[in-house]
């Protein structure tokens, strides 16, 4: 067992990691792998009862980012979530709640790479760079389209 000030203390130290920048529970867990276990486990189940850890937010909070900062296809969206170890359930529930938002990202993100490489690349070459970055085959056909669309 530990002691209120052991646990005050790396409550302190948790939640200075997360105030410098937002965590997943998965990242809390591996920076302060070192630490007793049950209490490093109270801690975060503590925090997490009082909003400052939350998986769910954090989908919500990174996909806004992302999409707002790049051109990525759903499934590296995805796959930027898995890697901060988010449950994949929780990404999976955002992502079909939001799936016509998603997918006319996609779709915006897919022509925006395509008027940008368009000069350099032929377009068989460029629908296979957008396949191998995980674009839709339908997202990769909308944004050609789109594009024609412009021109016309």
């Amino acid at each position: 067992m530990y002691t209120i000030e052991e646990f005050d203390k790396l409550k302190t130290k948790v939640l200075k990691y997360i105030m410098y920048k937002k965590r997943t529970e998965n990242e809390i867990k591996r920076k302060f792998s070192e630490e007793d276990y049950e209490l490093l486990e109270d801690v975060i189940e503590h925090l997490k009862e009082i909003g400052y850890i939350d998986d769910k937010k954090y989908v919500e909070r990174a996909i806004a980012e992302f999409t707002k900062l790049n051109n990525l296809s759903i499934k590296e969206l995805k796959y930027k979530l898995q890697s901060k170890g988010i449950d994949l359930n929780n990404i999976d529930d955002y992502i079909y709640s939001h799936q016509e938002e998603l997918e006319e990202y996609e779709i915006n993100s897919a022509r925006n790479i395509i008027i940008k490489k368009q000069n350099n690349l032929e377009e068989q070459s460029l629908i296979q760079y957008l396949i191998k970055k995980g674009y839709r085959s339908d997202s990769i056909k909308q944004a050609i389209e789109n594009i024609s669309n412009e021109k016309d």
